[in-house]
């Protein structure tokens, strides 16, 4: 089956939003296919933070659509989102720092006994299943996230999103602010949820990130899409010239190239 003959798990269709008279993103589309990463770059206020929180339902769309299996959804809050499996693990990780893995992993959604207690066994017992498949190095499962790694606090983040159920998630800077063996980690832990079926949009300054995850890479230049492309079909300076250009790369002159590498 080729992608055209496939339903996108979520589609943002012509979507616009403005803070006053300034558009952070303005008529964008894209759309996302189960087990398949889609990396969303762009410089600052490019619009694809924007754009995600209205996938997220963070903020909401001033006009537009999004259709989730095809069908015409409305997303007005988080709740809503996650009505429909969208998960989103923000660059701040959303973690209480000193609760542990289990009490983050169910917070908001904790488990209760008959009596009407916290079943903390339960949620251990839940949170283990889940980490042993994501992670089955991690063991520190009743030490507060505050003291664990960046990478680990990465891992109990989607070790979150996974457990509910997420078919689409929303990275926001992954990799952000972690070394190259915790970075090697979380990449690992993408490609496994890519591996089981989840979509997921990346949102990255890292072009090394993009490059080594992505299927596909949307770029934004001032609240537009320049353009979606096949990764395989670009080079990273092609993409480094359409964020910084708004251009694509068979619209890149040489004197273009020139102010490309001048400002690299």
């Amino acid at each position: 089956m080729t992608v055209a003959e496939r339903t996108p798990l979520v589609e943002l269709q012509h979507i616009s939003v403005a803070f006053g008279g300034v558009h952070a993103v303005r008529d964008v589309s894209i759309d996302l296919y189960a087990g398949e990463v889609v990396g969303l770059v762009g410089g600052n206020g490019a619009g694809k933070t924007t754009l995600m929180r209205v996938l997220s339902g963070a903020h909401p769309a001033d006009s537009g659509e999004v259709h989730v299996d095809g069908k015409r959804v409305k997303i007005t809050n988080p709740s809503d989102a996650k009505h429909y499996n969208i998960e989103t693990i923000y660059q701040t990780l959303a973690l209480a720092e000193n609760v542990d893995a289990p009490g983050n992993l169910f917070l908001g959604r904790e488990l209760t006994t008959r009596l009407g207690s916290l079943d903390d066994s339960a949620m251990e017992a839940e949170t283990r299943k889940v980490m042993g498949r994501l992670n089955p190095n991690f063991k520190n499962f009743k030490q507060p996230v505050q003291s664990l790694s960046g990478g680990q606090r990465q891992g109990v983040a989607i070790a979150r999103a996974v457990h509910f159920n997420a078919k689409i998630l929303i990275m926001d800077e992954p990799t952000a602010a972690l070394g190259p063996a915790e970075t090697a980690q979380v990449r690992n832990l993408i490609r496994q949820l890519k591996d089981e079926g989840i979509g997921i949009f990346l949102i990255s300054h890292d072009i090394h990130d993009v490059f080594d995850l992505s299927d596909r890479i949307g770029v934004m230049y001032h609240g537009e899409i320049v353009d979606i492309v096949e990764k395989a079909t670009v080079t990273p300076d092609d993409v480094l010239g359409m964020i910084i250009l708004g251009k694509k790369p068979g619209e890149v002159t040489d004197t273009d190239k020139a102010a490309i590498e001048l400002r690299g």
